[in-house]
């Protein structure tokens, strides 16, 4: 029940400050209890989308109070043909923090932070990104990098890079296959942050995420501009 109203309202299909069917309406038309449809607003409560108040009932917040890097959110925003806009602000986002992050993990990194990257890494040659599992082994090196700054409030950030990741990976194969191989900019990142240079972490992470908004580009014939 959140996952179809998340991606009604996500998608634009319930606007900002429409107010939901009431309750005892919205359970019968969807076939949930009551119990369920009042969960499922809790659940879409918490990740900003919605807002109820006693006798004014539930209505749809403006899209400055969601929580767009929830996981959900961005999964339920890719569940259909996402903002061009919002796929931007994603790919600068992770320009701001990611090369960052790289030039930490260069200076803090662990044995076991570089085997696991290493790890993710052997895993994306092997199956490759254009499968579930080459997909998820990529995540898994976003993951791994940003847990190798051991800064707690980097890492927090994980969920929602890795889920950016992933999504706007399989955006960018929906009509035509990538156009390169992005592997090597990853073992590129991989090989400066065991080397210990935080220069050239920071710059192989920076044209990584440039490369890989080129691809998503190159994917739909041009990103317009907002």
């Amino acid at each position: 029940m959140a996952h179809h109203l998340g991606r009604a309202i996500v998608s634009g299909a319930i606007q900002p400050g429409e107010r939901l069917t009431g309750e005892v309406a919205n359970a019968e038309a969807l076939d949930v209890s009551r119990s369920a449809y009042r969960e499922a607003v809790q659940v879409l409560a918490a990740k900003g989308l919605v807002e109820s108040r006693t006798k004014a009932g539930t209505r749809v917040l403006p899209r400055s109070r969601w929580n767009l890097l929830d996981p959900d959110i961005l999964a339920w925003a890719f569940s259909g043909e996402p903002d061009l806009g919002f796929i931007r602000d994603l790919f600068e986002l992770r320009a701001i923090v990611e090369p960052a992050a790289a030039r930490l993990a260069a200076t803090r990194r662990t044995k076991s932070d570089i085997a696991a990257m290493r790890a993710a890494l052997a895993l994306m040659r092997r199956h490759t990104l254009a499968t579930d599992a080459g997909r998820a082994a990529d995540r898994e090196f976003h993951d791994a990098l940003l847990e190798s700054t051991h800064n707690s409030a980097l890492i927090t950030l994980s969920a929602s890079i890795g889920a950016a990741v992933n999504w706007t990976t399989q955006f960018k194969q929906r009509t035509k296959a990538l156009p390169r191989d992005p592997v090597p900019d990853h073992a590129r990142v991989c090989d400066a942050i065991v080397a210990g240079d935080a220069d050239a972490a920071e710059a192989a992470m920076r044209a990584l995420v440039d490369l890989a908004f080129d691809d998503t580009r190159y994917s739909m014939d041009g990103l317009d501009g907002r």
